[in-house]
């Protein structure tokens, strides 16, 4: 009977250690230690950016300095260019312009608020290659992603090359 007495008294004294040890590992019961990173000082990325240098160029080139109105196609429209901006166009645009490029892609009939732009229109047609190009870029508020982070500067002079021929594929 003794034996059982001790056992049962060690294992309660094991059960209140392990109980305490949980509530400070689990942080039920928070303790703030200096070498913790969670409360030393840190900053999300692109939170308060320095502004840009006066005078200064982007990586991307000067097509991305904004106010300097629609760029000029630098890309060439030939076949191969044409043929990397189906490829492009298939892995960013496909999925809301559809195949065709006239709107109707599989995500469209769950966007509810703006319906992916008909490319294959005379309204987008009649676009400059400049502002389609920056349409890409930058992306509509609300309405499309800007996709300059997904596309370089080339990519995107391709994609707009290929939405040039979509009046003719229909």
């Amino acid at each position: 009977m003794r034996l059982l007495r001790q056992l049962f008294w060690v294992f309660v004294v094991l059960g209140v250690i392990s109980a305490v040890i949980l509530l400070f590992t689990m942080d039920v019961i928070k303790i703030d230690w200096v070498s913790f990173m969670e409360i030393q000082p840190s900053y999300r990325p692109m939170e308060d950016p320095l502004p840009v240098p006066a005078r200064s160029i982007p990586i991307e080139g000067p097509i991305a300095i904004s106010g300097m109105g629609a760029p000029e196609n630098s890309m060439p429209g030939d076949e191969a260019s044409v043929t990397r901006g189906k490829e492009l166009f298939a892995i960013n645009c496909q999925m809301c312009h559809g195949a065709t490029g006239d709107g109707t892609g599989p995500i469209a009939p769950f966007l509810l608020n703006f319906k992916p732009a008909n490319l294959t229109s005379d309204v987008v047609q009649s676009k400059s290659d400049g502002s389609i190009f920056l349409t890409i870029t930058n992306g509509l508020e609300g309405r499309m992603p800007p996709l300059n982070e997904n596309l370089t500067v080339s990519e995107r002079w391709d994609v707009v090359n290929f939405v040039r021929t979509l009046k003719a594929l229909k």
